[in-house]
């Protein structure tokens, strides 16, 4: 698990701890969109750290995530890495999906 989620943030890495879901650049999609960073992959990212014992890093990428839903403290599908822009559909379901599932396994890691 520690190899592959190193191969996957190199392979995948937007910035600033999101990640792309693939690369247009190996997997061309033919959608006429840019595309941006999968807010669930990052998600996916924070529960793989926790599973890791690797808890400050699960929680600063955790905490930097959340900092990017609206002011109505939602979600959207994608995010533009360097904007910040929300892209795709708004709200995602999946995204919120991801947030309260790597929340509740990094609180579960850190309860005493």
């Amino acid at each position: 698990m520690i190899a592959t989620t190193e191969a996957i943030t190199q392979h995948l890495d937007a910035g600033n701890g999101l990640l792309y879901r693939y690369r247009i650049e190996d997997s061309p999609d033919g959608l006429p969109c840019r595309q941006g960073a999968f807010l669930l992959c990052s998600f996916w990212l924070v529960d793989n750290l926790t599973a890791q014992r690797r808890i400050d890093e699960a929680m600063e990428l955790f905490e930097s995530l959340c900092g990017r839903a609206s002011p109505l403290g939602l979600f959207s599908e994608e995010i533009d890495p360097v904007s910040g822009a929300f892209l795709g559909n708004f709200p995602q379901a999946l995204s919120h999906i991801g947030a309260i599932s790597a929340g509740f396994n990094l609180a579960c890691a850190i309860a005493p």
